[in-house]
């Protein structure tokens, strides 16, 4: 997965359109027909999102930079989130759906569903998906910036509908135990963690992630 910078950032934080008036003028207004708008719109996602962190890309900078229609985002992806995932961490499933479905069962199991379905998606695309958005956290400090805007927004939102206090410790809990378990797992490959069995690692891990999530943390 590779973060380029398109375009510069203007004083007022937004995606500058002045610079290069040959390659403003292609990609304003709408899209040239045959051309392949959800290409277009994932190669500006990760331009927008790399220059202005997850909060600061909006929707309509995406689509102008792409030179579609903002109503393309939904059309093509559901939400920015949806965009971002496939964009910038090339996730296998879209977050807000994963959300939702995590959210369907008792508040005190979310810890197992959470690590099973983690591990079951991931090892379902083989892990080469996150072993990319490592090295590109490692190697770019912008993709790291988007990462931890994603996890935040996207733990501190499970968090937040079981009622659950201090919010930004336990999404920062939450995500070293998940991205750490990838590491492990698809990158650094320790053995036996890294070939073993999905219900032998949710009865090992779940019970730690699931005090994060619910349990008194000091």
């Amino acid at each position: 997965m590779a973060v380029e910078l398109h375009g510069r950032l203007g004083h007022d934080g937004g995606v500058s359109t002045t610079g290069n008036t040959e390659t403003t003028g292609r990609r304003r207004g709408r899209r040239p027909a045959g051309q392949d708008t959800r290409t277009a719109l994932v190669e500006a996602a990760r331009a927008v999102f790399a220059e202005n962190g997850y909060d600061g890309a909006t929707v309509r900078a995406i689509a102008t930079r792409a030179g579609v229609d903002a109503a393309m985002v939904n059309h093509w992806f559901g939400s920015k989130e949806g965009l971002f995932a496939q964009a910038v961490l090339e996730l296998p499933f879209d977050p807000m759906e994963l959300q939702q479905a995590l959210r369907d069962g008792p508040d005190d199991e979310l810890g197992e569903r959470i690590v099973r379905t983690f591990i079951t998606r991931w090892d379902s695309a083989g892990g080469g998906q996150f072993v990319a958005l490592i090295r590109s956290v490692t190697g770019h400090e912008q993709a790291g910036h988007v990462l931890r805007d994603f996890f935040r927004k996207f733990f501190s939102a499970v968090i937040t509908s079981i009622g659950s206090d201090r919010t930004a410790l336990r999404m920062n809990l939450c995500a070293t135990q998940m991205v750490g378990l990838g590491v492990v797992r698809y990158v650094a490959k320790f053995e036996p963690l890294a070939t073993e069995e999905v219900e032998v690692l949710v009865r090992a891990i779940a019970p730690n992630l699931q005090r994060y999530l619910t349990g008194e943390i000091g």
